[in-house]
């Protein structure tokens, strides 16, 4: 005869799987939620939700003895804190107490029916229990701020657990679950199980403080040294990029494909498409990408397959149609191309061609901002005359261009290049006449000069 406890965990799941779809609506709901609430705050990270497992829900039934303690599975559903959980990520330690108190200030109504619970003006409907002390201890010793909350949808009252944790706090919770908790027993006394998990906890802890300690130095660098300091972040984020993607072609190909170059570009790219030029935004923006390298790290990137676009590429103009085009006809048969681009969907948050089409603007923009900044062409030509010198030598880069698609053209030292030397020969340039008189010879010239320069390492 079979165990009626598991007949009472048997009901309790097929229970639940009946809430499936309020309870994944719920999870995204709240995860959007929470992330409008703290949109812009610079302490928060990112912010996860999941809805509890069927293996997982099992598992707790037994662990806690809810057969015991609860009469029927609608009695349980009642009183599980987590079948909903939402976690708010930070930077550090320091900042969860931050985040925390962040939470009393934004929700600061308080629910009549629901002694304790209090909400946002913006969700009446997502309640939080913030009447308790915080951070709570839990069993292993160590502290944690973990709310519980009430999700209202209708007739149902959903309960969901929010967690506030550091990405210390984060890395510690995965390795106590998955590798300690699961295991210590067939493996450590009990003492010795608590001595290693303290002086694990005490390195992530100076872990934590040293990653502040750098954090802050960027934060505070001082502006007379910012742009050298500067090369040597995007040096750094551009070695770590090559590092995390040469190790993946090695392990795929046998051999390490060298693109120290192209990783540059990407995080030119990057950095200036997520607002790192705005001011005071440089410090939050290298940190971002940083952080989302290493979220990155251990993702697969398939090689072998098409990269496909979600619709139909829209550009700016006609320089980012004819650059975009060009790339699109050998994306998919130029590995070199296939890569880059694929480093950058799997960096960008968004989708392909919205990324695609930053970076022609990114692109064009290197050429652009050049000539519209070139001295000879502001102060010696009217201003319908400059555009149109200008409109030419975009044309003749294009042009260039699609002569080869070398992924080479794109490197910020060949283009680097091709500005100076654009800049030569506009500066030879005294006034209009003489440029429609001389227009075959600086075509000439200026198309010469725009070929890859053979000295400019490749990627």
């Amino acid at each position: 005869m079979r165990l009626e406890i598991f007949d009472f965990i048997d009901d309790t799941i097929q229970l639940v799987d009946s809430y499936e779809d309020i309870l994944h609506e719920g999870s995204k709901e709240l995860e959007d939620f929470f992330e409008e609430m703290f949109l812009g705050y610079d302490n928060v990270l990112n912010i996860t939700s999941r809805v509890k497992s069927s293996m997982s829900l099992k598992e707790k039934i037994l662990r806690h003895d809810f057969y015991l303690k609860y009469k029927s599975p609608e009695t349980l559903l009642e009183n599980l804190s987590d079948l909903i959980g939402v976690r708010i990520e930070c930077r550090f330690i320091e900042d969860e107490k931050d985040v925390y108190n962040k939470l009393l200030e934004l929700f600061n109504l308080s629910q009549e029916q629901e002694k304790g619970y209090y909400y946002n003006e913006k969700k009446p409907n997502v309640l939080l229990k913030l009447d308790g002390d915080q951070p709570q201890l839990q069993k292993n010793g160590f502290d944690i701020y973990k709310v519980d909350g009430k999700y209202i949808n209708g007739d149902n009252a959903i309960n969901f657990e929010l967690q506030i944790q550091s990405l210390v706090n984060v890395f510690w919770g995965e390795v106590e679950h998955k590798v300690l908790y699961k295991n210590y027993k067939y493996l450590l006394t009990e003492d010795l199980f608590k001595d290693v998990m303290y002086s694990l906890r005490e390195n992530l802890n100076m872990i934590d403080g040293q990653l502040m300690i750098l954090y802050n130095h960027l934060r505070d660098m001082d502006e007379s040294n910012e742009e050298k300091r500067r090369e040597q972040l995007e040096a750094l984020l551009s070695k770590i990029i090559y590092e995390i993607y040469s190790e993946k072609t090695k392990e795929e190909f046998g051999f390490v494909v060298d693109y120290r170059k192209t990783c540059d570009v990407i995080v030119s790219y990057v950095l200036k498409k997520n607002g790192s030029c705005k001011k005071n935004n440089y410090n939050t923006v290298f940190i971002q990408v940083l952080e989302r390298l290493y979220q990155i790290e251990d993702k697969e990137i398939h090689f072998d397959r098409y990269i496909e676009f979600e619709r139909e590429i829209n550009y700016e103009d006609e320089f980012c149609r004819r650059i975009g085009e060009g790339i699109l006809e050998i994306i998919n048969k130029d590995f070199k191309w296939n890569l880059f681009f694929k480093i950058i969907f799997q960096i960008e948050v968004g989708n392909n061609a919205e990324a695609f089409e930053g970076f022609l603007v990114f692109l064009r923009d290197r050429f652009l901002n050049n000539l519209k900044e070139n001295e000879a062409l502001n102060t010696r030509f009217s201003h319908r005359e400059r555009e149109e010198i200008i409109v030419y030598i975009m044309d003749l880069i294009t042009k260039s261009f699609m002569e080869n698609r070398e992924i080479e053209f794109i490197n910020d030292d060949n283009i680097d290049c091709i500005n100076r030397k654009i800049n030569i020969t506009l500066n030879k340039i005294t006034n209009y006449e003489m440029w429609q008189e001389n227009i075959n010879y600086f075509t000439d010239e200026l198309l010469m000069k725009l070929k890859i320069d053979s000295s400019v390492p490749k990627a």
